[in-house]
């Protein structure tokens, strides 16, 4: 899979990203560290220990990534959670679903790339 793939199979941002990047080799490297984010493991760790302080640090800084790298799809239900989040509620059952299948689909693209 090559990078143009790879944001196509994740709805992402191809053109901005390259254009910020102004490199496939540049989005390709930084795109491939994300697989090294913490951010998803600690915000999922917070909010199964119900610390809402966390969680949000975790979903801002998961938000952030996303939208620097033009993963678009995973930045903006990020977004969403962290909205929540920011209010001071836990209540993010019903958009952790769409964090985990959309994070399941960047990671298995990640590895389609990291092949290429």
């Amino acid at each position: 899979m090559n990078v143009k793939e790879f944001y196509a199979a994740i709805d992402g941002d191809y053109e901005g990203t390259l254009s910020r990047f102004l490199s496939e080799e540049r989005v390709k490297r930084f795109a491939l560290k994300f697989e090294q984010d913490p951010s998803f493991s600690q915000l999922c760790e917070a909010l199964k220990n119900g610390d809402v302080g966390e969680a949000f640090r975790a979903a801002h800084t998961l938000k952030g990534v996303c939208q620097n790298l033009g993963f678009d799809s995973l930045y903006r239900i990020s977004s969403e959670i962290t909205e929540i989040l920011r209010g001071g509620s836990l209540n993010v059952d019903q958009k952790m679903p769409a964090l985990k299948t959309c994070y399941g689909t960047v990671m298995t693209a990640l590895r389609a790339l990291k092949e290429d």
